[in-house]
């Protein structure tokens, strides 16, 4: 076998020092030295790791600058500048990328590197939306991500796995349904703060089967909205855990759970399904699965009519079964293009709405509907109003597809901008890259119309 080369043996080694250092801070049993010496690998490790030359610890080659300029701000890390590859929320609300956030609450720093905020729970939520979204971005630029490192699993202990079974036997075998649905409300709990308890579902797959199964044949159990919100919660803290999000949808009773909850709970309830449909439709085959058991048709309803936060996470679900393209046409016949644009219209959700119709205008017969709904209009006054980059740009990506598959609506965006001032140019201008480039070739078409026009006028 090959011998690593020597910049890449130093790499582990600094990496394999900080592991042992801090995990003799985190015991107890360090020295005051230890804390210092920790900070100082740190730093080493992130100098040979992001500063100085051209390369990476793996050799892989860093973009160019004028490249970099081209990643989205949104996608990169705060703390390294790259492009996030793991990224998480922190509790300041902020995302990073996880590797670079670890790395900076190990070294003993305590606060948000942006916000300076006090962060007393270093609780690392995956922010799946954001991983969805350089995703494809990466997709259609062209731009692939190094893999991810492995890292470290969470082991529970010998007492949390009694725990967990004490809790659960409690919730399938008791008689007593307060007894249960106070062992429910614990689960509920412990599964939100320790990653250690959800890492617990691994050595018993059948765990969600059997708590719904104890809930539909329980009488105190069946028709009670906080059992079906905390069993909803459970599942959704389960999903956080990576290598969870296989085990529930392989579960039978699982995903069609989550959809009869999002049909039939009250709005904590549906919210919550929908953010554990997002969180579990970051694998294809879950996407593929929660598809065809109708879940999309409901995430819609919820998309239209829910609470603010209810609707947020109905439509971080939906844009990410969207990403296959199957599901694509359900959530069309589904009527999501009528929902997103009159969101836009309402300025009540529209970086998310734009974000969905985006995914969908590669297809002629969603573009017709965009049109039919007055998408071109809409996607104008997304542009004028929102201040947010990515939405223009989404915008102008709907507005181009527009152009393309209905050259008659190029002359009305012509007229559009003639009234009420173009934001064409000024995009073509100052927009992302890619915007500019919608933009451009939207231009480009309707200055190819004006000849036409002159001729027949001349006549």
């Amino acid at each position: 076998m090959a011998k690593p080369p020597p910049a890449e043996e130093e790499t582990a080694a600094l990496r394999r020092r900080l592991r042992k250092l801090v995990a003799a801070i985190t015991s107890g049993c360090a020295g005051g030295d230890a804390f210092d010496e920790a900070a100082a690998a740190l730093a080493s490790l992130r100098e040979a790791e992001v500063g100085g030359s051209g390369k990476g610890a793996r050799g892989e080659e860093t973009r160019p600058a004028e490249e970099a300029e081209a990643v989205p701000a949104q996608f990169l890390c705060p703390i390294s500048s790259k492009i996030m590859r793991d990224p998480v929320v922190v509790e300041s609300g902020q995302t990073y990328d996880r590797r670079f956030i670890v790395e900076w609450f190990s070294a003993g720093n305590q606060m948000c590197p942006q916000t300076q905020q006090v962060i007393l729970n270093t609780t690392l939520i995956p922010n799946l939306l954001i991983r969805s979204m350089i995703a494809q971005w990466c997709t259609e630029n062209g731009f692939t991500l190094p893999p991810l490192e492995n890292q470290e699993e969470d082991h529970a202990s010998n007492s949390e796995q009694r725990t967990f079974d004490e809790i659960f036997n409690k919730i399938t075998s008791s008689s007593n349904s307060t007894e249960q649905k106070q062992a429910i409300k614990g689960l509920r709990l412990l599964t939100k703060r320790s990653s250690e308890f959800r890492a617990l579902l691994e050595d018993r797959p059948d765990s969600i089967s059997q708590m719904t199964i104890a809930r539909f044949s329980t009488p105190g159990l069946q028709n009670d909205p906080q059992v079906v919100e905390d069993m909803v919660t459970i599942i959704l803290n389960f999903s956080l855990h990576d290598s969870n999000k296989k085990i529930i949808g392989d579960d039978p009773e699982a995903i069609p759970f989550l959809i009869w909850a999002l049909k039939s709970g009250d709005m904590g309830s549906r919210s919550n399904s929908a953010a554990a449909i997002f969180t579990l439709s970051a694998l294809d085959s879950n996407k593929e699965k929660i598809g065809k058991l109708g879940a999309i048709e409901p995430l819609i309803d919820l998309l239209e009519h829910g609470s603010i936060i209810a609707k947020k996470d109905a439509a971080s679900a939906i844009f990410n079964l969207c990403m296959l393209h199957e599901n694509r046409s359900i959530a069309t016949s589904s009527g999501v293009v009528d929902v997103t644009l009159r969101a836009i219209g309402d300025q009540s959700l529209v970086e998310e709405s734009l974000a969905i119709l985006a995914l969908l205008s590669s297809n002629y017969d969603m573009v017709e509907l965009m049109i039919e709904f007055g998408g071109a209009t809409c996607m104008l006054q997304a542009i004028r109003e929102s201040e947010c980059k990515r939405s223009k740009e989404n915008a102008a990506v709907v507005l181009f597809s527009i152009c393309m598959y209905n050259r008659t609506q190029v002359k009305e965006i012509e007229a559009d901008e003639n009234t009420n001032g173009s934001v064409l140019a000024s995009l073509a201008q100052n927009g992302t890259p890619r915007a500019r480039r919608k933009a451009t070739a939207i231009l480009e078409m309707m200055k190819k119309t004006k000849p036409m026009h002159n001729r027949h006028s001349s006549c």
